[in-house]
């Protein structure tokens, strides 16, 4: 069987795990899904590309793209990904990843042949660039900043996300506990949440989730861990552990979302693609 790029290892996988989940999830499930159903061990979801990301993950992502190109997933709202009705119907057993490439990438570099296929092929080099560069000018920008000033940079985007009276304390000795804050539900439910900022450059373990939530027990009923970094399967699932107190994470792609969202600290870039038939009249 032919063989394709890495991250063609990760179609069906994705395909699969879509499926289990009822044909579309967030990026973030169905990339925990995949990893998970895989069996990926920790040390190869700690390798990260030159600019900041998890191998992994980017790979995941690339294999999505193909698959939306392919007409196995749909390019619906940044974020979601679902399944089209042939990726519902596909028979996995006989899809080769390898093969599906390979009609994808000829038919985005056969500009020639159409408008249709030009589209395509315009429509994939921009994804291509988006993939590239998605956290890769912010991620290092965070990363080089002082524990201080990641702290304070915290502060500022809890309170840009609604938290009131949102304090840094950063006490050595405290558990991890780096601030603390109010999110009010409405004006009559509000409730108090504690947080940890950590830069780090691979993955927070479930040691560090365990630190920070008893450091929790009795001040706060809720906590936020972020990190420039990533989690790993086993401390994702000690955050959400029944019977003990909730903890949000925010890894760097979640960090990077949460700036995007606000434009904070970023400005939005307009990409234009040009319109043949406008200038038709012209030649």
């Amino acid at each position: 069987m032919a063989k394709g790029p890495q991250f063609t290892r990760y179609m069906i996988p994705l395909m699969q795990a879509l499926r289990e989940m009822g044909g579309s999830a967030s990026s973030y499930e169905a990339t925990d899904a995949v990893i998970e159903h895989e069996k990926v061990p920790e040390s190869e979801l700690e390798k990260t590309n030159k600019n900041g990301q998890s191998k992994v993950r980017n790979q995941i992502a690339w294999a999505r793209m193909y698959l939306v190109y392919s007409g196995h997933i749909d390019s619906s709202a940044r974020g979601i990904w679902r399944l089209t009705e042939n990726g519902l119907q596909e028979d996995l057993s006989k899809l080769n990843p390898a093969d599906l490439f390979k009609s994808v990438h000829l038919a985005f570099k056969s500009e020639k042949s159409g408008e249709a296929t030009g589209k395509v092929a315009n429509e994939v080099e921009v994804e291509e660039r988006i993939l590239e560069s998605e956290e890769t000018q912010l991620l290092p920008v965070l990363k080089s900043l002082s524990p201080e000033g990641f702290e304070r940079l915290c502060q500022r985007l809890l309170r840009e996300h609604g938290f009131q009276n949102v304090k840094v304390t950063g006490r050595s000795g405290d558990g991890g506990i780096d601030g603390e804050g109010i999110l009010e539900i409405n004006p009559l439910l509000s409730f108090k949440v504690i947080f940890q900022c950590k830069r780090h450059q691979g993955s927070v373990g479930t040691g560090m989730i365990r630190d920070f939530r008893g450091a929790m027990i009795g001040r706060a009923d809720k906590g936020i861990f972020l990190t420039t970094g990533t989690f790993t399967m086993d401390a994702k699932k000690e955050a959400v552990r029944d019977g003990a107190n909730p903890i949000e994470l925010v890894d760097g792609e979640k960090l990077v979302r949460m700036f995007e969202r606000l434009e904070l600290g970023v400005k939005p870039r307009v990409l234009y693609e040009v319109d043949p038939e406008f200038f038709k009249e012209y030649k």
